[in-house]
């Protein structure tokens, strides 16, 4: 006799790809036709895609939670720093003077060329979500100055960050997939590079511009502080070598992060010495925005002469904007941990591997599918990397020039088409106040491309490596 209603069942991969496409769809209806709040939205979709993949009744709370704040965990603590730094920088004036140096060095035709090029650099040890917080206040009143689309300075911009992130070394996508399949990091960062800079030209920079002729969108208030006297007394135009100090400041701890860490990859120093282990830490994303925002509190407040109080307050100002994007991102983390608790993603991947395509191009295909089903980028990278690792390492044949761009190939894969069940997604929508639906047509259409020309440019380097 059953005594208890056992809520877990299996369903087959066409089951779950069937429960994805409808949680997806019902997300967006309740979204963008009932109007019911993102934040609400996801937990409910969230809710109720667990029961349907058979998700055990007992575990469907700490999946949710454990989504949630899995994200959170990785988010919030980047977002809320990075929104404190950004806050003083606007009040105090120091984005002013920034955009000023921009423009007179660049001219105003150059300032969105300027503002990624800066991105680009920032990107490559600065994962996407710090980096875009930190550069937004500029982005914002480069934005105001010279008027237009918000879209033709930040897409670019943000553009940058992400192909950063993916492509390149030392972020952990691609290191991870790089050791599963043996490839060698440095050239992985080099043909990285040599891939993700035509591809931020292609779709950040060229098709930015167009989405900032199509979509007219407002430069958001979210980072401002209330006018009023705050603003006014803690305004002190500070001078231009201040602010690329406090820019270049996280930049160089978290490089020393990740120098270390490949310098232990590479045997040169060891990551049990004491020494290492405390210059990593000084140089881990959370604790360098920590140091960082320390230091802009005395050089732009208590250096200016302010009181104590008043960069309390000014700091304090900042948190209460961003509460509503730091929830919106857990949520949306929520929704994707739920689809790969539920092993859609796994499923979708090993029916794929069983299809028999070019090793590449299966890769390729496995890392997009798995990563529109599920959101995280990392996930579908390393799904894709430890599924077709038994093939690539059976293969003594491979040269490493083509395994670094198989290695690429996944992490094309693994950027295309990031959308409701990405926290990413949610990210830029908040910060760049546009709705669901125009996210979707802009940033959503730039990751599928971002993915698509990723890939063509590891296929040609993979192509012409095999013709040696």
């Amino acid at each position: 006799m059953m005594t208890e209603l056992e809520l877990n069942w299996t369903l087959s991969t066409p089951g779950l790809l069937l429960v994805a496409v409808a949680a997806i769809a019902l997300l967006l209806v309740l979204i963008m036709r009932f109007r019911v709040h993102a934040f609400l939205s996801l937990i409910i979709v969230s809710l109720l895609t667990a029961v349907a993949t058979g998700i055990p009744a007992g575990d469907i709370m700490p999946t949710l939670l454990g989504g949630f704040g899995g994200t959170l965990a990785s988010v919030a603590l980047l977002v809320g720093l990075g929104a404190m730094l950004g806050r003083m920088l606007e009040v105090s004036g120091g984005a002013d003077v920034m955009t000023k140096a921009l423009i007179n060095k660049f001219g105003e035709k150059r300032a969105p060329l300027a503002l990624s090029v800066a991105s680009l650099l920032f990107g490559f040890p600065i994962f996407f979500d710090a980096g875009l917080v930190v550069m937004l206040p500029i982005i914002f009143t480069v934005a105001r100055r010279l008027g237009g689309s918000l879209l033709t300075y930040a897409f670019p911009a943000a553009t940058a960050f992400s192909v950063m992130h993916i492509f390149v070394p030392p972020h952990p996508g691609p290191v991870a997939a790089t050791g599963l399949l043996g490839a060698d990091v440095g050239l992985v960062l080099i043909l990285g590079l040599v891939i993700a800079i035509p591809t931020w030209y292609v779709v950040g920079y060229l098709f930015g511009h167009y989405l900032g002729r199509k979509f007219n969108i407002a430069v958001p208030d979210i980072l401002d502080a209330p006018k009023g006297s705050v603003e006014s007394e803690f305004r002190s135009a500070p001078k231009l070598g201040t602010i690329f100090f406090l820019l270049l400041l996280p930049l160089v701890l978290i490089f020393m992060n990740t120098g270390l860490n490949m310098l232990a990859t590479a045997e040169v120093v060891s990551l049990e010495d004491t020494w290492v282990q405390i210059l990593r830490m000084l140089g881990e994303t959370p604790v360098a925005l920590l140091i960082t925002v320390l230091m802009a509190m005395w050089l732009l407040g208590e250096r200016q002469g302010k009181e104590r109080s008043l960069v309390e307050t000014v700091v304090d100002s900042a948190l209460g904007p961003v509460c509503s994007i730091i929830l919106i991102t857990g949520a949306g983390g929520m929704f994707g941990g739920v689809l790969r608790a539920s092993g859609i993603g796994n499923a979708i991947a090993e029916s794929l591997d069983a299809i028999g395509l070019p090793i590449i191009v299966a890769g390729f295909v496995i890392a997009a599918v798995v990563r529109v089903a599920q959101g995280s980028a990392t996930v579908a990278l390393t799904t894709a990397a430890a599924l077709v690792q038994p093939v690539v390492m059976g293969n003594p044949e491979y040269n490493p020039v083509e395994l670094a761009a198989i290695v690429l190939a996944l992490a094309a894969g693994s950027v295309f088409a990031g959308h409701v069940n990405d926290s990413g997604f949610w990210l830029v929508s908040r910060f760049f106040q546009m709705d669901t639906k125009t996210t979707l047509k802009t940033w959503t259409v730039g990751q599928a491309l971002v993915g698509v020309v990723g890939f063509v440019l590891a296929l040609a380097i993979f192509l012409i490596a095999s013709s040696f």
